[in-house]
């Protein structure tokens, strides 16, 4: 999950974490690559963003060819609370209403260990409203909100959540099969939430995140995007 404008200040805890990670990290030949907490690269109209944001988080590099070949290895300790999310982001910038098409395909390799989620995270521009598509989870990970049912939807099944995490509110829609490859009409998704929902209104859908939201990765695991993109008209 993005976290705007905040940042966070490292505790003793987790600057030795970090000193003894960043030293086991395998090392990837990739074009950019950052072990900082807020690092970031912009490549092809994306933003991909290292973006270490929760409490107690340990180790983590992120590295990149592209916007649409990148990945992370993280050593997270196994403790609850997200501790991060790597993404690489793409802005749309249009209303519900003028989005002709918003479609993104994905393709990754992720660990059969750990507690995890693959995830969109989508944004309107004024950070009110949060759509998270969970398109595989591993470990005690779970969503904000109660399920408010099931559908298809975009290109696939899903069970709904609705909720807040206190500064905005969070539609979770969570895929009932492990996937680690496809495309999904998000405009589907956005539309639904706007006219057959009523959730939120005719807003301006900003960010378009995706990416890992790790809660923990004890002894260091790999996560890697064999391919991803946004498209829209």
């Amino acid at each position: 999950m993005h976290r705007k404008a905040r940042k966070l200040f490292l505790t003793p805890l987790f600057a030795l974490l970090a000193l003894i990670g960043f030293a086991a990290a395998p090392a990837h030949a990739a074009t950019w690559s950052s072990s900082d907490q807020w690092g970031n690269w912009s490549n092809g109209g994306y933003t991909l963003y290292n973006n270490i944001w929760g409490s107690g988080a340990g180790a983590q590099t992120i590295w990149a060819n592209s916007y649409t070949d990148w990945g992370v290895w993280a050593n997270h300790p196994n403790t609850g609370g997200i501790k991060s999310y790597p993404n690489a982001k793409r802005v749309v910038g249009k209303k519900v209403s003028a989005i002709g098409s918003l479609n993104s395909s994905y393709n990754v390799t992720v660990p059969s260990s750990g507690a995890y989620n693959t995830s969109y995270d989508i944004w309107d521009t004024n950070y009110d409203y949060e759509i998270m598509l969970w398109m595989n989870k591993t470990g005690p990970v779970g969503p904000l909100g109660t399920s408010q049912g099931s559908l298809t939807l975009g290109g696939h099944s899903w069970t709904v959540y609705k909720g807040s995490n206190g500064a905005n509110e969070v539609f979770s829609f969570i895929r009932t099969s492990n996937s680690t490859s496809g495309s999904v009409d998000i405009k589907a998704i956005v539309n639904w939430i706007k006219n057959t929902k009523g959730w939120f209104g005719d807003v301006t859908i900003g960010d378009v995140q995706f990416g890992y939201e790790i809660t923990s990765s004890a002894g260091g695991l790999d996560f890697k995007t064999n391919s991803f993109g946004v498209s829209f008209s």
